[in-house]
């Protein structure tokens, strides 16, 4: 579509109860991102309250009927996606805004590609539409959904707003808080410095009685240029300040703060540490809505583990809706049950499930065949599957097993009658990612009550356990033993069909890596994937695994909301070394002994086996060290002929597992083990101050 362009969505599918809109970008560094945010609007162009305003700190809006699905990697970037469940949208909206923003003073010139699409529910594109133009703007309208003659339409709009989500939220009249509790503009070099400098200002005294409102959620620190805040209260200052000098200064008006949209309301988190335990010793275990003791087979596994998470689906309408709404399920009253038995042809078929969706008298259908432990999807039933979907006129197909998928490389091969008018769509959940969602609701986001609260996290306890088969993904696969021998005797030839199955896995690990990284920090983690411009995801692949066998190295990048820069892992086959790295830039003011020195000032708890390395203008490899060897003489980091530092490296390096599973010994949990030492001895330290 061109801009300004509109079009019936109606009359490009049938399927468009529900679909999906993604907005995209890439960016050369692989550092750039945006926030996507949602407007609900009536007949008179406005939010009816603050709560049509869907954005990443109120992630549902409209009844259920829009919810941010988050990120999901693309072969040039990240794609951003929201479900639109257009059938449930409340009658009193006319029109859905579908913006995106950027923080921290950046604009989206300094991004690629900026595009959006819109599928239905069944997974097929219908939209695409390219932003241009929109080099010097903060926030930009991607497109709009509105209400024609009782019927969905979108439009490719494209506008930008130098202003960012501030501007952007109040022209649509969002309740802007005027009284966020922040320093006026300048402020900030009155304060003397001392050991109280760095220390938060203290909360605002709640409000007590029946009558008190809820406090706001506690929102993470990050660099954005608009986030939701608590109200305001008169805070005390953390640091004594100086006594200005007197002058006509001292009458001037004090600046506003800048503005920043409201909160939702609060939801119920679990918190991270358990209370004290009652049981006279450790031996004790704690009684479990679902016992993992009994399970002795796959068989009773599969049956458990899909009878586990389909109920909770049901019982917890956030975490239900949060697994099927990328998969087109609209917001509805929903149902689940196993062991469904269903005709086809001489020998009846059970899926492992069945997931069922009633809005307005309409039903959404999914079969769910489930697999544990390192157990593979089989062809055969999941195709018979799909003709049973198709020939009772159910939705989808869902698979879940320990494996992760890829773009453009299938778990399942299985057959489309293109004949049919009914389209059955398939889809794949990987238990790494069941876990991830259950760990943003419970530790981060939050749920309605604190029931649902406690579900999740006994279905987290179950996941996680060691008996329960749920465990992602685990396993290398059989190419991984030849092609680590290839490379020793340096045997292995580029086109090797074992290399790219090497590469297809350590991408699948890489991917899980930032699943349960996210969930545990509660923030965005995603794999950095460095390609040209519309390259298919089968030849990117193959490019890595001919360096692979040239090289003997497999690398991988991953970026952490929040941090300053990439975090790169490098396993080498050939010296079985795992390093993780990061580079932070060198952009604060003074000299460059200064710069050195208040590097090694914030490393303070950092293992003194971190390699440092200063990395140059117009240079080589810099000057480099161990950070105990640094910590006596920081200037050992200062180039000799006096080059402007630009940044430093900072690695650690940890011996690399020979197996190609996930024990003690094995690849996959020498690869989590060194990126969840360097994330928090290292990333933790270095991370950007929010603004």
């Amino acid at each position: 579509m061109v801009k300004g362009a509109n079009v019936g969505l109606a009359t490009l599918s049938e399927d468009v109860g529900s679909v999906v809109v993604s907005l995209g970008w890439s960016s050369a560094t692989g550092e750039g991102d945006a926030d996507v945010s949602v407007l609900l609007l009536d007949g008179d162009g406005k939010v009816r309250s603050d709560v049509d305003f869907c954005f990443y700190n109120n992630p549902v809006a409209g009844n259920g009927s829009v919810q941010l699905l988050g990120k999901t990697p693309t072969a040039d970037g990240s794609e951003d996606r929201i479900s639109f469940d257009l059938d449930a949208v409340p009658q009193e909206i006319d029109k859905v805004v579908v913006a995106a923003s950027r923080y921290a003073g950046s604009r989206f010139g300094e991004l690629d590609d900026l595009r959006l699409t819109l599928a239905d529910s069944a997974g097929d594109g219908l939209v695409r539409f390219a932003v241009e133009g929109a080099d010097e703007v903060s926030a930009v309208i991607f497109g709009e959904l509105y209400r024609r003659s009782g019927e969905w339409k979108f439009r490719a709009v494209g506008q930008g707003y130098a202003s960012g989500l501030a501007g952007l939220a109040t022209d649509y009249g969002v309740d802007i808080d005027d009284d966020a509790a922040e320093e006026p503009p300048g402020l900030e070099a009155e304060a003397e410095p001392g050991p109280e400098a760095d220390a938060p200002a203290p909360e605002p005294p709640a409000a007590t009685g029946p009558d008190a409102p809820e406090p706001p959620p506690v929102v993470p620190a990050q660099s954005r240029g608009v986030r939701a805040t608590t109200p305001a209260a008169p805070q005390a200052s953390a640091a004594p300040r100086a006594p200005a000098a007197p002058g006509p200064a001292d009458s001037a008006p004090v600046p506003k703060p800048t503005r920043r949209p409201r909160t939702a309301k609060k939801k119920v988190t679990l918190p991270r540490t358990a209370k004290k335990s009652l049981a006279d010793n450790e031996s004790w275990r704690s009684a479990r809505l679902f016992p993992v003791s009994a399970l002795k087979s796959d068989r009773e596994r599969e049956t458990r583990a899909t009878s586990v998470v389909l109920s909770v689906m049901a019982q917890v309408p956030e975490f239900g809706r949060r697994l099927t709404a990328g998969f087109g399920a609209p917001a509805g009253r929903m149902e689940t049950y196993t062991e469904v038995t269903l005709p086809h042809g001489e020998s009846p078929r059970r899926p492992d499930g069945v997931v069922r969706v009633e809005r307005a008298g309409k039903l959404w259908t999914a079969l769910v065949e489930t697999k544990t432990n390192g157990n593979a999807l089989k062809p055969d039933q999941v195709q018979a599957y799909m003709d049973i979907a198709a020939r009772r006129g159910y939705e989808a197909v869902i698979t879940l097993s320990n494996d992760v998928a890829l773009e453009g490389s299938p778990l399942v091969d299985v057959r489309i009658d293109r004949r049919r008018k009914h389209k059955v769509a398939l889809w794949h959940l990987s238990w790494a990612e069941v876990v991830h969602q259950a760990q943003m609701l419970i530790r981060h986001e939050g749920v309605g009550n604190a029931a649902h609260a406690w579900l999740l996290q006994e279905l987290l306890l179950y996941l996680q356990h060691e008996n329960s088969g749920c465990h992602g993904f685990q396993n290398m696969g059989a190419a991984w033993v030849p092609v680590r021998r290839g490379i020793d005797d340096e045997t292995l030839c580029q086109g090797d069909a074992r290399a790219l199955e090497v590469i297809e896995n350590w991408e699948r690990l890489v991917r899980q890596v930032c699943l349960r990284l996210g969930g545990e920090l509660g923030q965005k983690v995603l794999p950095v994937q460095r390609a040209r411009r519309g390259s298919d995801p089968g030849a990117r692949r193959a490019e890595l695994a001919d360096h692979l066998c040239e090289q003997g190295r497999l690398n991988a990048e991953i970026r952490i909301e929040g941090t300053p820069g990439v975090l790169a892992i490098t396993a080498d086959l050939r010296t079985a070394k795992l390093r993780t790295s990061i580079e932070v830039p060198a952009a604060e003011p003074g000299y460059p002994l200064s710069r050195v020195k208040r590097l090694i000032r914030r490393l303070s708890e950092a293992p003194a086996d971190l390699h440092i390395e200063t990395i140059a203008d117009g240079q080589g490899p810099g000057p480099r060290g161990t950070l105990e060897r640094l910590r006596p003489e920081p200037a050992d980091l200062l180039p000799k002929d006096g080059a402007q530092i630009t940044g430093f490296r900072l690695s650690l390096f940890k011996g690399m597992g020979n197996g190609r599973g996930s024990a003690e010994t094995g690849f996959i949990r020498s690869v989590d083990e060194a990126v969840d030492r360097f994330h928090a001895q290292v990333v933790a330290h270095v991370e950007a101050p929010a603004v």
